[in-house]
């Protein structure tokens, strides 16, 4: 089965699906950057209620969760699979969820969440982000550019987010020569701060595998392999994230 008509087979299989109002594919493959092993990335946008056992009768081997299973919030559930082969990955989207989102977005209004393997979790706005950088396959979804009220808010957010962060591994960890700690702190910091950068440019971000890079913020692995053990070596990596982050645009 050739890529495309294994996108058809997909698309065609998860619109069928009680509730599903729109099919898009997102992530690397949907950006054209995707490596021949990479994820396929797809997300169900599905109004008054989606059943997962639905996806679960299709057959496809793998892993289905509940609705709110992923953490809930606005990243609320999804789907691990394999399909002829390939590693597919479906998220759900409550289209109410997501246009409340974006109008909250074009007022530059969010919020946070944890998420897992999201060292500084998420925006709220990430699931209008999604529709910033997918391909839809089925239906129809707006396409939002980033909002420039959005630009002016978010920035200072996490910026906030970052420096608290390592004001707090500053005093409870760097005294104590808590490297592990201050190594997590530094990470989130990095994280954080990168969110900041790519707001104030208008970037939309999906996930964080390529987040420091696109910030320019890669310069932080440098600080982490010289972060040592003591007080004194903890207090130095700190304070050169703090100028490494402050100097990020």
């Amino acid at each position: 089965m050739t890529d495309e008509t294994f996108l058809d087979h997909v698309a065609d299989r998860l619109a069928d699906l009680p509730g599903v109002h729109a099919v898009a594919l997102g992530g690397s493959r949907a950006e054209g950057t995707g490596a021949p092993d990479s994820d396929w990335d797809f997300a169900v946008y599905y109004r008054d209620g989606f059943d997962p056992a639905d996806l679960r009768a299709i057959g496809w081997e793998g892993e289905v969760s509940a609705i709110g299973g992923w953490g809930g919030g606005v990243f609320n559930g999804g789907a691990w699979l394999t399909v002829d082969g390939r590693h597919v990955d479906v998220h759900y989207r409550d289209l109410a969820v997501v246009e409340h989102e974006l109008a909250e977005a074009e007022h530059g209004r969010f919020h946070w969440e944890p998420l897992m393997f999201h060292l500084a979790g998420i925006p709220s706005y990430l699931v209008v982000a999604e529709l910033g950088v997918t391909r839809v396959l089925r239906g129809d979804l707006p396409r939002p550019a980033f909002p420039a009220a959005l630009r002016a808010t978010a920035p200072p957010v996490w910026r906030e987010r970052a420096a608290l962060t390592l004001r707090y591994a500053r005093g409870a960890h760097v005294p104590r020569g808590q490297a592990t700690e201050v190594a997590g702190a530094l990470a989130t910091a990095a994280a954080a701060t990168a969110h900041a950068v790519l707001a104030a440019r208008g970037e939309w971000v999906t996930n964080e595998k390529r987040l420091l890079r696109r910030a320019g913020l890669r310069g932080v692995d440098a600080v982490l392999a010289d972060l040592g053990t003591t007080p004194g070596s903890l207090e130095r990596a700190v304070t050169a994230a703090e100028a490494l982050f402050r100097t990020a645009v």
